[in-house]
């Protein structure tokens, strides 16, 4: 057998034109896993009441971000990908879960290079239903459909993996490192509360009540808030964090729902109100900067802290293409294809 690896990452509409937002938009919000309502409801919602108003305020959003070379999620992934070719010993292909290129094209380049088995490589640290399981989900779907022949093999959630807490916690050093701050914000995407209940294996752990995320329980291995939660507690650990020097908070709620608290813009927001002057912001949830990143937290969250009274906002960009980072990605690719075939 032959192997390659599919790196995956969201995905970007095609251009700035409220035409490209408005199909993006409706791919994205249209999966079941983003929005886990019937489909009725969700048509109801995304196509009679969202893509009437969201698409041309989401345009102007992405034309504040936008780059020379397109849109610097799909960039940045491209270098990723290309740096972690050049040091791996099996084909790197890029697919994005929404948006061009699609997994389809991923793994039909990967077929054409007489690839049979298949790392599927969702850039996600922390599991979650509308990123990782979408992701495997759908890929699962082409390949019994147009690749029958093909193997899967997935990576796990690496939110709590040694060398990715170091990669992120030197990243968040470096930037940091000349920087006067007094407090560390580590705002994760927010996901709807019964999300979390609906990964539970165990039908019973999560309470979303501050101490199941602390209890040890199978419920996570899937349990989106346990890892951003651990994520934080380890890179502080690592970082040696004073404990009151750092918090978590959760960012781009939708709709109306309960969605995990504290809420990012509320965070900043009490946090000025309360004194803080010099606050950095990193965004562990991403590995790419994107729209949230760019957007939704340097320039919005920047316009909410100094209104209350703030003065500097540092945001730590993603890992992007870092060389610390792409070597672990590609060390994690070749221990994965020098392993002996299976059957």
């Amino acid at each position: 057998m032959s192997k390659g690896v599919l790196l995956v990452n969201l995905g970007s509409p095609d251009s700035t034109d409220p035409k490209d937002v408005k199909k993006y938009l409706d791919e994205f919000l249209m999966d079941e896993r983003v929005i886990d309502v019937p489909y009725w409801a969700r048509t109801l919602l995304v196509r009679g009441i969202i893509l009437n108003t969201r698409p041309k305020k989401s345009a102007e959003a992405y034309q504040k971000i936008w780059w020379e070379e397109g849109s610097p999620l799909i960039v940045l992934s491209e270098r990723l990908q290309k740096k972690v070719d050049d040091l791996t010993s099996v084909p790197i292909s890029l697919a994005m879960r929404y948006g061009k290129p699609n997994i389809m094209n991923g793994l039909q380049e990967l077929h054409d290079q007489g690839v049979d088995e298949v790392l599927l490589f969702p850039l996600y640290p922390q599991f979650a239903m509308a990123t990782t399981e979408t992701i495997l989900v759908l890929a699962e779907e082409l390949r019994k459909k147009h690749f029958p022949q093909m193997k899967f093999t997935s990576v796990p959630a690496f939110y709590n993996h040694a060398d990715y807490i170091r990669v992120l916690a030197n990243s968040i050093s470096e930037r940091l490192k000349d920087v006067d701050y007094e407090h560390l914000l580590f705002s994760y995407h927010g996901v709807p509360k019964r999300h979390i209940r609906k990964s539970d294996i165990t039908k019973s752990h999560c309470k979303i009540d501050g101490s199941c995320c602390q209890t040890p329980s199978a419920a996570h291995q899937f349990c989106y808030r346990h890892q951003c939660y651990e994520t934080t507690r380890l890179v502080a650990e690592y970082l040696e964090l004073e404990k009151d020097s750092y918090s978590v908070s959760f960012q781009s709620r939708l709709g109306f729902d309960p969605w995990l608290q504290p809420y990012t813009d509320r965070t900043i927001e009490r946090l000025g109100l309360e004194g803080t002057k010099k606050l950095a912001i990193v965004t562990p949830a991403f590995v790419s900067d994107c729209l949230e990143t760019l957007e939704e937290i340097a320039m919005e969250g920047k316009e909410i802290f100094e209104e209350v009274g703030g003065e500097q906002f540092t945001v730590v960009p993603c890992l992007n293409d870092r060389d610390e980072w792409v070597k672990v990605l590609a060390r994690w690719v070749d221990e994965w294809a020098t392993q002996p075939v299976t059957a």
